[in-house]
């Protein structure tokens, strides 16, 4: 995504970074341009958190500008960045009557199933057809799920059955499922995933110190005294 430039009032023109760390975030003018940039970010595949939080923090003083399916993209692109925890801030960020929304309830679902690890059940939910057409809204949404599902895979098992990953995968096929081995540089040996964890790979570092034949002299002689 371009960089995307805001002009204030006075002529001056910012991105939207340094706009949201002026006084300028406030400004209701450049509002219409972040709903915007929420959109962009869904389609193209970006993310923006700071940006996302200002969008719904001008809803809390601007209750009647509350922007119904703005608020689903914010919260459905913060799924996509687990395991932080950018949906719990989003979240508390929410008027009552975006609570109430029953697209916004049934993200706040979705959300909690994935925070509770439950992946065989979330894939059974989210590729319902009937909900097919809100998680599409977000390019690239399936993948950032299946990025934080090799994330919790690669901090809980050593290995794993190929056919079990696949389903925590949304049972992918085993040309994508080898993809995302080699992704994460994990080894697929017949039916075995075997996990590669970080630590193992990490070289002992010996560090040797000089202690000079006074300072240790000195050192016994306090220890004596």
């Amino acid at each position: 995504m371009a960089t995307k430039m805001i002009t204030t009032d006075d002529g001056t023109t910012m991105t939207i970074p340094e706009m949201l760390k002026s006084i300028e975030r406030y400004n209701p003018k450049h509002f219409p341009f972040l709903e915007k940039y929420v959109q962009e970010q869904a389609k193209e595949n970006t993310y923006d958190l700071d940006a996302n939080l200002a969008v719904l923090k001008f809803y809390q003083f601007n209750p009647h500008m509350m922007n119904l399916p703005i608020t689903q993209l914010i919260l459905l692109k913060a799924i996509t960045n687990l395991p932080f925890s950018d949906f719990v801030l989003c979240k508390y960020l929410l008027l009552p009557v975006q609570m109430r929304d029953d697209t916004v309830k049934e993200i706040i679902y979705i959300a909690d199933i994935l925070e509770q690890c439950d992946f065989v059940l979330f894939w059974q939910h989210v590729q319902n057809k009937d909900k097919n057409e809100l998680f599409e809204k977000i390019t690239g949404f399936y993948d950032s799920i299946r990025k934080f599902v090799c994330h919790v895979v690669g901090t809980t098992f050593q290995t794993i059955d190929k056919v079990y990953l696949s389903r925590l995968l949304g049972n992918i096929d085993d040309k994508q499922l080898t993809q995302w081995v080699k992704k994460n540089n994990w080894t697929l040996s017949g039916d075995l995933v075997t996990i590669i964890k970080q630590e193992e790979t990490i070289k002992t570092k010996h560090i040797s110190e000089k202690i000079d034949f006074e300072s240790l002299g000195g050192l016994m002689a306090n220890c004596i005294n």
